[in-house]
């Protein structure tokens, strides 16, 4: 991707947005890949879908290969590559743009503003373009790694007050759009009356991620308000999705 393509991605997805056409984001998680023949067939799977965006990242991410996976993405798809980090040291300048994520659903200083802090320097010096976007859990039932790692409480799933009040916070300090996350490997996904309620509440581009497995909980998502559904492990338990999911890219 040239470096005109780089400086526009956020605005690739206001742009959406606006005209009303929902996105799909494939997140792979480095932890979770298989081999290098294994995850050029699922690259290859989502230019041929229509695939939006892949974001790259997890809720814990121990793999050593983090640097040649994303130098695998690139070589092999056009998508747009988003990281997705846990922590500062997530960064690679190969990707196209980060999600430069603030945990406003807790109260962990640390994933607030200190890993921001340390990254800052290095991302003012890379080429990254750094999407600010305020990041929500979302407690949808079982624990997950997310809610562990981060050493905060979700806002429960069934207080959507909260959950529009949070969101509405991150839009007025300035964030450029607001992801709202179960979890990875979340046993169900945000109700749709939740997301419905932060969609009224904000402008910016709404993110989901987390417990959505099949096509009724990506419609449902779609319709409740969401602009970019993410979706990682139902495509890692099942890839065929990723042909089911593409009739999902139209507008509402």
């Amino acid at each position: 991707m040239n470096e005109m393509n780089q400086a526009t991605i956020y605005q690739q997805i206001a742009n959406n947005k606006r005209m009303g056409q929902k996105m799909f984001a494939l997140l792979i998680d480095p932890d979770k890949v298989g081999s290098e023949n294994e995850l050029i067939a699922l690259l290859l799977a989502s230019e041929n879908c229509g695939v939006d965006f892949i974001f790259v990242g997890g809720s814990l991410v121990t793999s050593a290969d983090y640097h040649s996976i994303i130098q695998c993405i690139k070589r092999n798809t056009t998508i747009p590559l988003i990281l997705f980090p846990n922590h500062s040291m997530f960064i690679d300048a190969e990707a196209d743009a980060i999600l430069f994520l603030s945990l406003i659903s807790g109260r962990n200083p640390e994933l607030l503003i200190g890993q921001q802090v340390m990254a800052a320097p290095i991302l003012k010096k890379s080429k990254l373009e750094a999407i600010s976007t305020g990041y929500m859990l979302i407690g949808t039932g079982s624990d997950t790694t997310a809610a562990y790692i981060s050493q905060t409480k979700p806002i429960p799933a069934h207080k959507p007050e909260i959950a529009a009040c949070t969101a509405m916070a991150g839009e007025l300090l300035g964030m450029k759009a607001i992801y709202m996350d179960a979890g990875s490997g979340a046993d169900k996904p945000i109700p749709a009356k939740l997301i419905a309620a932060v969609r009224r509440s904000v402008s910016v581009p709404l993110i989901i991620g987390g417990g959505l497995r099949t096509e009724i909980d990506i419609e449902h998502a779609l319709m409740a308000g969401a602009d970019i559904v993410v979706v990682g492990n139902a495509i890692e338990e099942n890839p065929s999705l990723l042909k089911k999911l593409k009739s999902h890219s139209v507008k509402f």
